[in-house]
């Protein structure tokens, strides 16, 4: 696909296909919880006559490209290509407009959760550097319909039945979304935001010092301070959280709380967004210097 016909693309329709529904209309107005950032109350407003949108938190906006390049965080070219790709189908732009009764009904609806079998999640895990053995133990294939329309993405559950769903062009999640917990009876906890930095932890620990701590992955950062009296239970909690305005925040916060039980521990991955990022840049022969 090229810039001219991904512009005509319904920035809306596309939104929706994230996974993401209006928090409120007015006209050609849409307003969204912003998918770029955690938020309670919706700055991210869609012009659907311009197809244009702005984020009024961050204070930028753009075209459908503008939006896809900085929530994939890829190229033009990377994501122009994502648009044609697995899992995806064009949308031609539209402009009929929306109703709160039409977004009720916007959801994805899981069909199928099955082992790891397609060809493209597979290499998509290599190229995330995601052992396959180890993303058999955490992940599944889940095959999804939105707008009666059919996709399938690596699944990861959550601790009430929800999926993240993952693929080489699609960030989304099924209802209900909610946290995972993996309880291994460890006296500390390792908390990450998302779980492509969980498996990157498992595949670059070994097995033995991955038996000494549990596992909260909080699936979106919001969830850090609903989750904080599970954190409370343990004498150390290992955060690793996304190098972002959000996971400064929130560390920052937590180490003002108590110092001594929270722990930093992104020094390994300084210069990259998160632990899977540093994993893809540095590859596996790395160990990480992280002591129980």
């Amino acid at each position: 696909m090229n810039i001219r016909e991904a512009k005509q693309l319904d920035l809306v329709d596309y939104l929706t296909r994230l996974g993401y529904k209006p928090q409120r209309i007015s006209g050609h107005q849409v307003w969204y919880h912003s998918p770029l950032h955690d938020e309670k109350t919706a700055s991210f407003k869609v012009n659907r006559s311009m197809n244009r949108w702005y984020d009024f938190a961050e204070g930028k906006g753009g075209n459908l490209i503008d939006f896809g390049v900085a929530y994939h965080k890829c190229s033009v070219s990377e994501f122009l290509h994502s648009l044609d790709g697995p899992g995806h189908k064009t949308i031609h732009q539209h402009q009929a407009p929306l109703n709160n009764t039409q977004t009720g009904a916007d959801s994805i609806k899981v069909n199928t959760v099955k082992p790891i079998q397609a060809l493209p999640l597979i290499k998509y895990l290599r190229e995330r550097r995601i052992p396959q053995s180890l993303a058999h133990q955490h992940l599944q294939e889940v095959h999804y319909s939105l707008h009666n329309k059919n996709y399938y993405a690596l699944g990861f559950r959550n601790d009430q039945g929800g999926y993240e769903l993952r693929n080489q062009y699609v960030k989304a999640a099924s209802s209900p979304k909610a946290s995972t917990f993996i309880d291994q009876g460890a006296s500390r906890l390792s908390v990450f935001e998302g779980f492509f930095d969980f498996l990157s932890y498992k595949a670059i620990t070994d097995p033995g010092q991955n038996a000494t701590t549990n596992f909260l992955i909080l699936n979106s950062a919001s969830f850090f301070e609903q989750q904080f009296p599970r954190m409370q239970q343990y004498e150390q909690v290992h955060l690793f959280l996304d190098n972002d305005n959000t996971g400064n925040k929130i560390t920052a916060r937590a180490l003002q709380m108590d110092p001594h039980k929270f722990k930093d521990e992104r020094q390994l991955y300084a210069q990259y967004n998160d632990l899977n990022a540093w994993c893809q840049h540095q590859g596996k022969t790395f160990k990480m210097q992280h002591k129980p």
